[in-house]
């Protein structure tokens, strides 16, 4: 058995609670019928009640980690730009006397 992270559109997964919602079977049955994991359906409906982020999951957290990294690297970047630049300055800035 693999263990394959798959991820539904934002589209589908409304779709699926909204059958759940109308059709009047249990979560378990429309899980079994659209192919997807037993307890998921049941999950993003939870999640959409409570409002949150239901779309985007744990990678949602990846993502803003991955961009805080990003942001680190390139704000140290500057930084050393803007000591080069004072030293630069410094050296070729007439001296006031």
């Amino acid at each position: 058995m693999s263990n394959i992270k798959r991820s539904y559109p934002e589209e589908f997964r409304l779709e699926a609670i909204a059958f759940l919602e109308s059709s009047g079977k249990s979560a378990a049955a429309v899980e079994r019928e659209l192919g997807i994991t037993p307890g998921l359906l049941s999950r993003w409906r939870r999640n959409q009640k409570e409002g949150s982020n239901w779309t985007s999951g744990s990678k949602s957290a990846a993502d803003e980690s991955k961009r805080i990294r990003e942001l680190e690297r390139e704000n140290a970047i500057l930084r050393q730009e803007r000591e080069i630049l004072k030293k630069v300055v410094a050296i070729f800035a007439p001296e006031s006397r």
